[in-house]
């Protein structure tokens, strides 16, 4: 059987970069290999596995032939990694100079993974890694040698089970090509302006309830929320926000939505409507479900959950938050607006 050759590519993209540099860039990925999946904004997973026998080079040489490419043509550096899995070529990545390569062999995974802390470790963020120190595993060995059982005791059977896998350099995910997601949004117009700060927020949670569920639907998960407010005189203020990981999850997406409204400072505005805009889009897989240990977390995603299965066998609106109960400015009960795909 052949060991899959995973390629892990970072372009440095220069600041300022036209919009369409990124595309141009997994364009040139797919000259040498069909199965480039896009990792928004500036990276790409390539499978490399066929295409080495076709361009009669090692993974390091097609590597060294991507780098060229990308600096000759369109002045991009870019550094690569190469690995059996996805979460291996990642991490080694993120760890790999500028413009240099990495590469780790089938043989050597355990090696390079045993000495690392286990932040580094895919999946792991700092709530999960501060916990597991606290019972002693401050290494992805250390982590690996834990008997699974304790694993999902601590953390739960997915999790124990994932934390378990991912220390032994297991990662079943495949290279999925796509083409790159950009945006989605949801807008909610008012039937006469209106000025009241409890009725803006309101609409905020709505359409963070409405972007999360089709994010949910759609497996994927948002990086950058983008906040807009048209007003009466048809002006509009924008802000927007990358947020801490990307997430489809309705309480976050809420939260960051209030922020930004906040950041604006409104007074008395006479808003006619509000638009959220879900930007910077990438698989669910490629949002790492970090631990919180928030209980409010916990029962809010739970909530989720059930919201979900019933919207999906009863429709939009059949569970909704006790803030949404009560609505003006529309007839109750309609759902906000959708923005277009872009």
């Amino acid at each position: 059987m052949t060991e899959r050759r995973i390629l892990h590519a970072h372009f440095h993209l220069p600041q300022g970069a036209r919009p369409d540099l990124f595309e141009r860039l997994l364009a040139l990925a797919e000259g040498l290999t069909p199965r480039v999946q896009a990792i928004p904004p500036d990276a790409a997973h390539l499978d490399i596995t066929g295409s080495l026998r076709y361009w009669q080079r090692d993974a390091a040489g097609l590597a060294a032939l991507l780098r060229m490419r990308t600096m000759a043509l369109y002045g991009v550096q870019s550094t690569c990694a190469i690995a059996p899995t996805r979460m291996l070529a990642t991490m080694a990545a993120a760890v790999t100079p500028p413009g240099a390569t990495t590469v780790i062999e089938a043989d050597e995974v355990r090696t390079w993974l045993r000495p690392r802390p286990v932040a580094a470790l895919y999946g792991v963020g700092p709530a999960t890694a501060a916990k597991l120190r606290t019972y002693g595993l401050h290494t992805i060995g250390d982590l690996a040698d834990a008997p699974l059982p304790a694993l999902t005791r601590i953390f739960g059977a997915a999790t124990g089970r994932s934390l378990h896998a991912h220390a032994h350099g297991h990662d079943l995910r495949t290279v999925q090509p796509q083409p790159v997601a950009k945006s989605v949004g949801a807008e909610r117009s008012y039937d006469m302006d209106v000025l009241d700060p409890v009725e803006h927020r309101r609409s905020l949670l709505e359409l963070a309830e409405e972007l999360g569920a089709r994010l949910r639907d759609e497996h994927q998960a948002t990086g950058n929320l983008a906040l807009s407010v048209r007003y009466a005189d048809r002006s509009t203020s924008s802000r927007s926000r990358t947020l801490p990981e990307p997430t489809a999850h309705t309480r976050p997406l809420a939260t960051t939505a209030y922020e930004l409204y906040g950041l604006l400072a409104l007074q008395r505005a006479r808003v006619r409507s509000i638009s959220l805009r879900a930007q910077d889009l990438r698989p669910e897989t490629e949002a790492a479900e970090q631990l919180t240990l928030d209980p409010a977390d916990d029962r809010a995603r739970a909530l989720e959950a059930v919201t979900d299965r019933a919207r999906a066998r009863y429709g939009h609106g059949t569970i909704r938050p006790a803030a949404l109960a009560a609505t003006s400015g529309r007839r109750p009960g309609a759902p906000p607006t959708r923005g277009p795909r872009s």
